[in-house]
């Protein structure tokens, strides 16, 4: 395994890469770690590298981005899904930093410490000048409750300030017990003194410091952005400094980054501005960094992936309980695809017993991939399957059957143009079984060389099996059995299946000596991995 740690990272987090046994660990830098992509199983960055379709196409062998920090603008979220690159991250991490850094520039603001500063340096005393005016008793408008306004909110009531916030995904009653009052947009404008920015930037939330929202505003609101530059419109922002209905603005974030030379923007008055460096502690860094290492360790050995930006969210107990499942699905998908006849054109899901309580996105992705991988040059994976079966036109359908008597199983029922093939498994003794296929009976495991036989049940079939391997020096390891339980009389004899495992690959031309007896209606070899 090898990482390859693009930027700087905290010294404990480059040691738990190095603590796991056998791994590979590059450290380098934004300037030359390029040449170290071709073999690469993981790749580490914070903001300087950007991760877009070319970085990735020299990392053929890439299964993980880890970016130290929150936001993920700097990777190519959609080359990465598609090559099926696990992306992860660490919200929260550097949250109290950034938190911190607000209400440092909201005091700055208020008491207007960097002028006060910089007069006294000069050898001023202008002591009449520099009248402030505290934070105890403001109406402070928090925009976005997640880790990082959260953390604001908390600092912000230790200064005794009103506190009103506007996010969609937050509930009253949330809100309510961390002191805060939700409210819609409109009114968090109308009635704050200060404006705090902690979002990401979607097509709502671009610009939504504009024109309209700064006329909503009270006269000499504050206002502060630690979240991200395009955010704000920042030509409508230095209107109102310079008109003044902007009393003063806190920047961390600029659009673009940096700023230009001659940015209208750095010469606004009453204007704070630092080179986004929020989250930039020593102890956020740390945090980051030891956390993505952790993460990553935690995905590259155990498939436990937590943070993952384009996979669905879940817990490690979560990922734990699911992980055994997603090697079935993934099993029965490709045994399915080496069975069925035609083009795919939709793939069904039966999630039965606890697993159907379980969430199953991740096994549905894994079914998918072990199916799209028999036909595809491109790697599908549980991060990329959905969209390459998407953009195929196959569909994918869910059910799940939490009160039944059976074994937990899942059952994949993949229909072509040809028809319609059934399979169904589960986990015995931890090892993965087939169940069923096309609803007639027969365990065997999924794994090795499989010949898989569909006959008529009549006598001599087995003995002509046995006859055409053993003459060709093949030796079967497992036999397994099984027949439709009710016949038609006086039409076909009742259908049968048999799966063997041999110790090797039977050949095309086997396979056809097989298909001589008359009551031999396929023969096909599956590959899984053992």
């Amino acid at each position: 395994m090898k990482v390859l740690i693009a930027e700087p990272l905290a010294e404990a987090a480059v040691a738990q890469f190095q603590a796991v046994a056998g791994w590979n660990i590059v450290v380098s830098n934004p300037k030359e770690y390029d040449q170290h992509l071709g073999d690469c199983d993981a790749l580490v960055v914070r903001s300087a590298v950007k991760v877009n379709k070319a970085v990735l196409d020299k990392a053929p062998k890439l299964r993980v981005i880890g970016r130290a920090g929150v936001g993920v603008d700097n990777v190519d979220m959609e080359a990465a899904t598609a090559a099926g690159v696990l992306v992860m991250n660490t919200p929260g991490g550097n949250a109290v930093s950034v938190a911190e850094h607000t209400l440092g520039f909201m005091l700055s603001l208020a008491r207007m410490i960097p002028e006060a500063s910089a007069s006294t340096r000069s050898g001023k005393w202008e002591k009449k000048k520099f009248l402030g005016n505290e934070l105890r008793g403001k109406t402070l408008g928090v925009v976005g409750l997640g880790n990082i306004g959260r953390e604001v909110v908390q600092r912000a009531k230790a200064f005794e300030m009103t506190i009103v916030g506007a996010d969609p995904f937050v509930s009253s009653q949330l809100a309510a017990g961390m002191g805060v009052e939700l409210v819609d947009l409109d009114t968090l404008y109308s009635r704050s003194d200060y404006v705090s920015l902690h979002v990401g930037v979607t097509a709502e939330t671009k610009g939504m410091i504009n024109p309209p929202s700064i006329a909503k505003m009270k006269d000499g609101v504050r206002i502060i952005n630690c979240a991200r530059g395009e955010l704000i419109d920042q030509a409508a922002l230095v209107a109102g400094l310079t008109s003044g209905k902007v009393a003063g603005a806190g920047l961390d974030v600029f659009d673009p980054e940096p700023p230009k030379e001659g940015d209208p923007i750095l010469s606004a008055p009453n204007l704070l501005a630092t080179p986004h460096i929020g989250g930039s502690t020593e102890e956020a860094q740390e945090i980051v960094g030891i956390r993505i290492a952790k993460q990553m360790v935690d995905y590259l050995t155990q498939g436990v992936a937590v943070a993952a930006v384009n996979m669905p969210a879940m817990s490690p107990d979560q990922f734990r309980a699911v992980g055994p499942w997603l090697d079935v699905a993934e099993r029965l998908g490709t045994f399915a695809s080496y069975i069925a006849d035609g083009n795919p054109r939709t793939m069904r899901l039966t999630y039965r017993g606890k697993i159907a309580e379980m969430n199953t996105q991740l096994i549905r992705n894994a079914a998918l991939a072990g199916m799209l991988n028999r036909s595809l040059q491109q790697r599908a994976n549980i991060v990329n399957s959905m969209p390459i079966a998407s953009s195929r036109g196959l569909g994918v359908e869910e059910r799940h059957e939490k009160r039944v008597v059976y074994v937990d199983s899942i059952r994949v029922e993949l229909e072509t143009d040809a028809g319609v093939t059934t399979v169904e498994g589960s986990l015995v003794l931890d090892k993965v079984r087939l169940l069923q296929v096309d609803g007639i009976p027969c365990e065997a495991a999924l794994a090795g060389h499989l010949l898989y036989l569909k006959n008529r049940d009549v006598p001599g079939v087995i003995g002509h099996v046995g006859g055409v391997l053993g003459s060709s020096g093949i030796n079967i390891a497992n036999f397994s059995l099984g027949r439709q339980e009710v016949g038609v009389p006086g039409l076909d004899p009742i259908g049968a299946v048999a799966i063997l495992e041999t110790d090797v690959v039977v050949s095309p031309e086997q396979l056809e000596k097989l298909k001589e007896h008359k009551a031999v209606l396929v023969a096909r070899t599956v590959e899984l991995p053992r």
